[in-house]
């Protein structure tokens, strides 16, 4: 069946398919439900996807030298790191992060008041990769050797787990719109074969006046499949909707904020309708078609 064929109208053959009653409100709600549910799956994919990017994103091209020692020794070591840093090739930047700096950090979980001052806390240095980046063992060995309290945080034990997050859940948002397809497709075959089922006597009537398998089962997939995408395009723009409604991304980068789509990302979930007419399209042609021979 081509494309003409399935936007033709043909006021003899729709007689055949009930043009109302439980198989149309069927296709019609799972249609507009399975579109909502999948704007949202794509919607939590993509947001998810960005928020992981992000947060690796910021840790990529840094790294934090963190030096623990007496007091006495504090200050000399952080001058023999950063006289170390200076000469090290593929490092742009090097600073030793203020007090007021590692408060700030502090306050969302241990409130304005923490007394940093008091606290033996170690003293911060933030290091700005160049070009291709340095040699990190490199680093490390000359660091024990010029302040034996001073160690290496890369970020790598902070970005593998976030990249890996962003994969999965992309892959989680694909199985997702993959389930939905499914249920899409097993529910419209439902409705379809118990479409067929009721009008088995106008089936026999019309093969004993010469219709062919192929006019019958053109009548129901046609149906079904405009009922699939009107049904589609219902639940895609109620949820396109709400998507729209949903608090934008903020600037600490909360997971529960900026869920909404970005830029031609929008453009997506218009997709969801004419896929919902394709899964419609094979789903009642396989079951129009197996009902069709086994009346022969």
């Amino acid at each position: 069946m081509k494309l003409p064929d399935l936007l033709s109208a043909d006021r003899h053959a729709d007689r055949v398919v009930p043009p109302s009653g439980f198989t149309a409100q069927l296709t019609l709600f799972t249609s507009a439900a399975m579109a909502f549910l999948a704007v949202f799956a794509l919607a939590l994919s993509l947001a998810s996807g960005r928020l992981a990017d992000r947060w690796a994103g910021a840790l990529a091209g840094t790294a934090t030298i963190r030096i623990s020692a007496p007091p006495e020794q504090m200050q000399t070591q952080v001058a023999a790191v950063l006289a170390l840093l200076s000469n090290t090739p593929g490092i742009a930047t090097a600073r030793e992060i203020a007090t007021d700096e590692q408060r700030k950090l502090l306050e969302p979980w241990f409130g304005p008041d923490l007394p940093v001052d008091a606290l033996p806390l170690p003293r911060l240095i933030e290091i700005t990769e160049a070009g291709d980046g340095y040699d990190g063992e490199g680093l490390r060995l000359r660091l024990v050797a010029e302040a034996p309290g001073a160690v290496l945080d890369d970020h790598t034990r902070w970005r593998r787990p976030l990249a890996i997050a962003a994969d999965r859940l992309r892959l989680l948002g694909l199985l997702s719109l993959l389930l939905i397809a499914g249920a899409t497709g097993a529910m419209i075959t439902l409705a379809a074969n118990a479409a067929l089922s009721a009008n088995l006597p106008v089936i026999r009537v019309l093969r004993l006046v010469g219709a062919k398998d192929s006019y019958i089962a053109r009548a129901f997939v046609r149906r079904f499949t405009l009922r699939a995408m009107a049904g589609a395009l219902a639940g895609t723009a109620v949820a396109m909707v709400g998507v729209a409604l949903l608090p934008r991304a903020d600037e600490a980068g909360g997971f529960l904020t900026g869920l909404g789509f970005q830029g031609a990302g929008w453009l997506l979930p218009l997709m969801l309708p004419p896929l919902a007419g394709a899964v419609a399209f094979a789903a009642t042609r396989i079951a129009a078609f197996r009902t069709l021979k086994g009346l022969t």
